[in-house]
């Protein structure tokens, strides 16, 4: 029973995201084929001279546009679906405030991306590509340094974790894992839903191990081990450079193939340039394309390292067979569906399925 419902859940998340995704590209190619695109460039450099002011009010009608648009999904996806399946702890009101939170600390982010970007396309026009990879690089550096401390703590509330055992136990697996734990914490994880989860989050200094609390209440002191020894897997072995690696290289590719197509059609569809605010949905448009190529490639790596580190907190954990049961818990509690679709997988999902997970841990251990 409990197998049938986290399938019809994850069927209609899916169903959810696969259909937020096709509006969005049907509203793009409308908006640019439909010559909306121009008039609402023109209607914006009517309003202010300054190319980065116009750049701003640009996006800023399409972005207040979209959400309208966007909302109803946004609502029965983040929203109706968890409360319908009993996993969200959120008022409609917590919710709401969550999502503007979200939408103000992107605007914040964002912005100075956008204004260096749109200065590369207006004085770069032929490397703009190059340099916007680069700086996103660094953003992303910097980005992943203060996210522990400056962001994560206007969503939730974080504090030193007390639980002495698990202390000792995580210590060790830090030390056997050769790296310095900056802290352990616990966050108001149950506030908001009743799923649970653990990660590393920070990088250099700023690292740290996160707990739900809504994992710490309901796993035993075998079973966190369990899924903290995973994650010390992902550091022993160096998945968060992999990843920053990887994603450094994607970027700069993506970014190249959509400038060699975007320069291509400008002239083609009547833009006076890689500026012109009225070609910058088809550059979204052809980078949403690319996306959708290169994240299952993305993903392929991903449960790679995932698996790559089972097979860490298998062979280190004190009671390995504790992270079978913490990949049981893990499922029930956030309605995973076991056995998806293998195609569904590979397009979809930065995991291995928990049944691949859970079958390779008893071969592994020798259980039958």
């Amino acid at each position: 029973m409990q197998d049938k419902r986290a399938k019809r859940y994850e069927n209609i998340k899916l169903a959810l995201s696969i259909s937020e995704t096709i509006i969005s590209l049907i509203l793009l190619v409308a908006f640019i084929f439909g010559g909306y695109s121009v008039e609402w460039r023109s209607w914006v450099t009517a309003q202010v001279a300054n190319p980065y002011l116009q750049l701003l009010l640009f996006l800023a009608g399409l972005g207040i546009a979209y959400s309208f648009i966007s909302f109803p999904l946004s609502y029965i996806s983040g929203y109706w679906l968890e409360h319908r399946f009993q996993l969200s702890n959120q008022s409609f009101g917590a919710w709401l405030w969550e999502q503007t939170k979200a939408f103000l600390v992107g605007i914040v982010l964002l912005i100075p991306i956008i204004l260096v970007f749109y200065f590369f396309l207006i004085n770069y026009p032929q490397t703009w590509w190059l340099w916007t990879a680069v700086v996103i690089f660094v953003f992303t550096i910097i980005i992943g340094r203060i996210t522990p401390q400056f962001i994560l703590p206007l969503f939730n509330k974080f504090e030193p974790l007390e639980n002495e055992e698990l202390l000792q136990r995580m210590k060790a697996l830090a030390e056997k894992g050769r790296f310095h734990l900056e802290g352990i914490f616990r966050f108001d994880m149950s506030k908001s839903t009743k799923k649970a989860n653990a990660a590393f989050t920070g990088i250099g200094k700023t690292r740290r191990i996160i707990l739900g609390d809504t994992l710490l209440d309901n796993f035993s002191v075998d079973e966190i081990e369990a899924v903290f020894a995973h994650e010390v897997g992902h550091y022993l072995h160096k998945h968060l450079a992999q990843g920053v690696i990887t994603g450094t290289l994607i970027t700069f590719i993506s970014l190249f193939i959509a400038d060699y197509f975007y320069q291509d059609w400008l002239g083609g569809m009547g833009y006076s340039g890689p500026a012109d605010l009225a070609a910058l949905p088809l550059l979204s448009l052809i980078l949403s394309i690319i996306a959708f190529i290169t994240t299952p490639l993305s993903n392929i790596l991903s449960r790679r390292n995932e698996r790559q580190a089972d097979r860490y907190a298998l062979a280190n954990s004190t009671n390995a067979q504790a992270f079978i049961s913490a990949m049981e818990k893990l499922s029930e509690m956030n309605l995973a569906d076991k056995e998806p679709h293998p195609l569904v997988e590979f397009l979809f999902h930065s995991h291995p399925s928990i049944a691949s997970r859970i079958t390779m841990s008893r071969k592994i251990l020798g259980i039958e």
